[in-house]
């Protein structure tokens, strides 16, 4: 599957470079959603930031439509916290940092893969997401926005990571609010219509 199978090109509006300070707006396309899974893309301008967030629960299959996009992504190491930390800080080991450009694919997994990841736009991207099951509230799929700390940052009483490996390792807090200079818009998807058999 390519850009012009979904009827997206870079030189549409939706991945223009804006002159504020704000960080871009992304631009989300719906393309199917039924109880088992939801499809969509992420359209990206260059700088565009998809914060820090988590699939609980969820299998996700991404791929990199066209572009280029700087991906973190974290499992959880263990299920370490400290009366020391702030409330909610967790110990995370970052299983990818890097940069790809398309076409490139993951898969995340429940419990290994990056399963929480961050995208930064490098030039203007498209991402097509395929998540089973999909996000929802009343069945514990609630997507949560988290901070991520320097490991150095927090008390490591109890927790043993060797000196050299500290650098792939973060303490991630769950945000109270979703991240304020997030602004997602939905799109028009103007490609071929999905439809159940």
């Amino acid at each position: 599957m390519t850009e012009r199978d979904v009827g997206l090109s870079p030189n549409m509006s939706c991945f223009g470079r804006t002159t504020t300070d704000q960080l871009p707006r992304i631009t989300y396309l719906h393309l199917h959603e039924c109880d088992k899974f939801s499809i969509g893309i992420f359209c990206l301008p260059p700088s565009a930031v998809l914060p820090l967030h988590n699939h609980p629960g969820m299998t996700v299959f991404s791929k990199l439509l066209f572009g280029t996009m700087h991906i973190k992504s974290y499992d959880w190491a263990v299920d370490v916290t400290s009366d020391a930390n702030p409330p909610g800080v967790r110990l995370a080991k970052v299983q990818v940092n890097s940069d790809f450009t398309a076409p490139n694919t993951s898969i995340l997994y429940p419990a290994d893969g990056g399963n929480m990841h961050c995208f930064t736009a490098l030039t203007p991207c498209a991402v097509l997401d395929v998540l089973g099951p999909p996000y929802c509230d009343p069945e514990g799929r609630h997507c949560a926005y988290y901070l991520d700390f320097p490991f150095s940052s927090f008390s490591v009483d109890g927790v043993s990571v060797p000196e050299e490996e500290r650098e792939r390792y973060a303490w991630l807090q769950e945000r109270e609010e979703n991240p304020e200079d997030l602004t997602v818009v939905g799109g028009m998807y103007s490609g071929p219509k999905i439809v159940d058999n």
